[in-house]
């Protein structure tokens, strides 16, 4: 399970030829679905006169969430000026579930098949873009770069200075920047951050030649290196006295898969005065039990002998995957809190299903119907401390 660090990574393999450029204007274009809003389709035409603020997100995204309060409030305050549309690639039934529980004021465009975003593409969200009154692209910003001073400015035709966002649209960092023959041995390899990247861990897990002797990390900080090196450690496990704020990538080769990590160790205590230690401390935690024998053996065991790690918040798509791993999905992207696995079964289950993060009982519902239940118990777990 934490053989991956889930970041706000969405490279795919768009064309960006269609790439609108600052200043250039907006090619006309149609939005199918939009939801809350007082018509389900609308043409770009229909804001003309407007600034049109569209916004990229997704459900599992929090900071995108965290922007919404205020994108809801600069709809409110310049509603006869503006025009607020968030934009997301996923399914309706999705937004509309999310919106029971966050009902925003804004209109949620549902742009499946991601048109727009091949006019104004991006690494990371959100994702802010501004369009002018005259039909032009001012700007790709964050939401909290868009402030009143900027909307009044650009209604009165003048040109406000605004943070650009400009994201490294690279489809594959480590082809790019980390690229090595298959017959290296070993390599240890830092550079600085890549601007505009994405935050990720490459395990190649799924890799013949690199599996359990490559680690790849991109645009992560610091703590993130230690997490991995003594114990694969979440952040809700890690107790960070250091709060270093700088981005490091570093590529990591052994030629045995045991030195891997005793080499990642190495050079962290080369590099950096800092001591990592870990200690036991009682904390609330919540118990993965087997509630219904019946309905847990339904449970699809896996059979191919395939390991697959995909995880995201209020989605899993795993292969091979054990209920240790399960409690561990649960904690860092179900419930944020201490999950440990009681079940006392070592089998290898196949396990997919997505759910609501906004509505935790949406995953109990889940997990009742898998036979498993959550007790709550005070144990002592091992947290990290880097000082």
């Amino acid at each position: 399970m934490r053989k991956i660090i889930l970041c706000l990574l969405l490279m795919t393999k768009l064309s960006y030829a269609q790439q609108i450029k600052s200043g250039e204007k907006v090619p006309d274009f149609t939005l199918d679905t939009v939801l809350n809003a007082p018509s389900k389709s609308f043409k770009s035409a229909d804001f003309k006169g407007k600034i049109i603020w569209i916004e990229f997100w997704a459900t599992w995204c929090g900071p995108c969430i965290s922007a919404m309060p205020h994108l809801a409030q600069m709809q409110a305050k310049y509603k006869d000026k503006l025009q607020v549309i968030t934009v997301t690639n996923e399914k309706e039934e999705r937004i509309r579930q999310f919106l029971k529980k966050k009902p925003f004021k804004l209109w949620f465009a549902i742009d499946g098949a991601e048109q727009l975003r091949k006019y104004f593409p991006f690494a990371i969200i959100p994702h802010s873009v501004l369009i002018d009154t005259e039909g032009n692209l001012f700007a790709t910003s964050a939401p909290k770069d868009i402030t009143e001073k900027v909307i009044d400015s650009l209604w009165a035709k003048q040109k406000p200075k605004i943070n650009l966002k400009t994201d490294n649209l690279t489809t594959d960092y480590v082809e790019t920047y980390f690229k090595v023959p298959d017959t290296i041995k070993k390599r240890v390899l830092w550079q600085p951050e890549i601007k505009g990247g994405s935050s990720m861990l490459k395990t190649f897990a799924l890799d013949s030649n690199f599996k359990d002797r490559r680690l790849t990390f991109i645009n992560v900080g610091l703590n993130n290196i230690y997490m991995r090196a003594f114990g694969d450690f979440p952040y809700g496990r890690t107790i960070d006295k250091v709060k270093d704020k700088n981005m490091y990538c570093l590529d990591i080769i052994v030629e045995k898969p045991q030195d891997l990590i005793p080499t990642l160790k190495a050079e962290l205590v080369s590099k950096f005065n800092l001591h990592a230690s870990i200690i036991p401390q009682n904390k609330e935690v919540l118990l993965l039990k087997v509630e219904n024998k019946d309905l847990f053996n339904k449970i699809t065991r896996n059979t191919n002998g395939k390991r697959t790690y995909f995880a995201r918040h209020g989605e899993i798509d795993q292969q091979g995957i054990t209920m240790k791993d399960f409690a561990e999905f649960l904690e860092i992207f179900g419930y944020g809190k201490f999950v440990l696995d009681e079940t006392g079964n070592q089998e290898k289950f196949d396990i997919k299903f997505s759910f609501a993060p906004e509505d935790p009982l949406s995953l109990t519902k889940i997990l009742n119907n898998m036979g498993l239940r959550l007790e709550k118990a005070s144990k002592k777990i091992d947290m990290l401390t880097i000082e």
